[in-house]
């Protein structure tokens, strides 16, 4: 029997797809479930981005430059223009297979073995298993669903900070929670960064999809915090492209810069169709984008009201993303979402949530809770909260 590594043996399983041979064994059963654990959109992807697929007519699949081909990275640039970053050039941009990959390149630049980043809980699931594989260690700042998991105080971040420290690393708006931070909370975080000379990375693929009139602000807005700031981007959500794998890191620095292209030419390079077809979805893409952002604002708006119903239930007003967390009236979220997939259904129907305590660094914070993704239709969400509802009411009575 060959022996694994201690990094593979640690590697923490996903508390998204760890339930997936649950959900297959479902089906096989005859039972439909409904996927609310996973953020992938049943929004169509950009006409124009399938239609170039079907254009394509390369007689070579090469590789492309390490750092992304000249036109998509062109394409970048004037998005980020559009944004009001109109310092940044191609230069700026290294493409990725996917944002993990930028996220992988950013740790991996920053971070040494015994290494920390900062982030607050809950968090993006596999930012612990990135932290993992280079062996740095998070660090968690707690934030509570009874706030709406508003950003703990800049004093708590504060008090975190070590001679290991290397990053403070947040999402927005957030996964899992669809928090979105505020201006002012940025630039605290800002001035600590630079305080401390630590870098902030932001992963803001959520973008656009923000609601009730909000506004995002991104880390590139504090232009002092240009040597210290690494952005993480990506196509998938933004475009519902997820398949196509396709990101990217910004940043103004170039000794990060030259330092992530040494992991980006190792891996040689990144996939060549995907930025084809990433390039074309950002050509008028604005009536996209205002249609996917109204119906995601519809679909929050029904969802979130039908889980506060459910007795028991408390689920907080997300501001952005397409996810919101719900404490449910039960002991062990883990136990009853695998429940759910193996002991359940009604009509033969069910539905497939993400436990929470996996967003966490102690577990037990989030044993109540799950995560919701909204990513089906209002009718689906409407039958999943009636099955969740149904489902509880069974399980208490077990």
């Amino acid at each position: 029997m060959p022996k694994i590594s201690n990094r593979a043996a640690n590697m923490p399983a996903s508390p998204i797809r760890k339930l997936v041979p649950y959900a297959l064994a479902a089906k096989q059963r005859g039972t439909k479930v409904y996927h609310l654990n996973i953020g992938q959109p049943d929004i169509e992807t950009p006409e124009t981005a399938l239609v170039e697929l079907q254009k394509i007519d390369l007689k070579v699949l090469e590789y492309s430059l390490s750092e992304g081909n000249l036109e998509y990275r062109k394409a970048l640039e004037n998005y980020y223009h559009s944004l009001g970053f109109t310092d940044l050039t191609t230069d700026n941009f290294i493409v990725t297979n996917g944002g993990s990959e930028a996220l992988n390149f950013a740790l991996s630049t920053l971070c040494d073995e015994g290494d920390e980043i900062i982030i607050p809980e809950p968090y993006y699931a596999n930012y612990n298993g990135f932290s993992n594989h280079i062996n740095a260690k998070v660090v968690a700042v707690p934030s509570s669903i009874d706030t709406g998991f508003a950003l703990p105080s800049i004093e708590e971040f504060e008090k975190k900070i070590t001679d290991k420290t290397r990053a403070i690393l947040i999402c927005n708006p957030g996964n899992p929670t669809g928090y979105l931070y505020t201006k002012e909370e940025l630039k605290r975080l800002a001035e600590i960064a630079l305080k401390h000379d630590i870098v902030v990375i932001s992963d803001e693929v959520y973008r656009e999809y923000v609601y009730d009139g909000e506004k995002q602000t991104s880390m590139l807005e504090f232009p002092e915090l240009a040597e210290n700031c690494i952005i993480i981007d990506s196509e998938s959500k933004r475009y519902s492209m997820c398949g196509v794998r396709i990101g990217f890191m910004v940043t103004r620095s170039k000794v990060i810069k030259g330092a992530a292209m040494k992991f980006a030419q190792a891996r040689l390079s990144p996939v060549l169709l995907g930025q084809i077809i990433a390039a074309k979805a950002h050509q008028n893409d604005t009536a996209y984008i205002q249609s996917v952002r109204e119906e995601y604002t519809k679909r929050r708006n029904l969802l979130v009201q039908l889980l506060n119903e459910i007795p028991g239930v408390n689920c907080p007003m997300p501001k952005g993303a397409f996810y919101c967390m719900a404490e449910l009236p039960i002991d062990d979220a883990d136990k009853f979402a695998q429940w759910l997939l193996e002991s359940y259904s009604h009509n033969s129907e069910t539905i497939m949530v993400a436990p929470a305590g996996g967003f966490y660094s102690n577990p037990e914070l989030g044993k109540k809770q799950v995560r919701i993704a909204y990513v089906l239709k209002e009718e689906d969400l409407k039958r999943s909260a009636e099955l969740l509802k149904d489902a509880l009411e069974k399980y208490q009575s077990l």
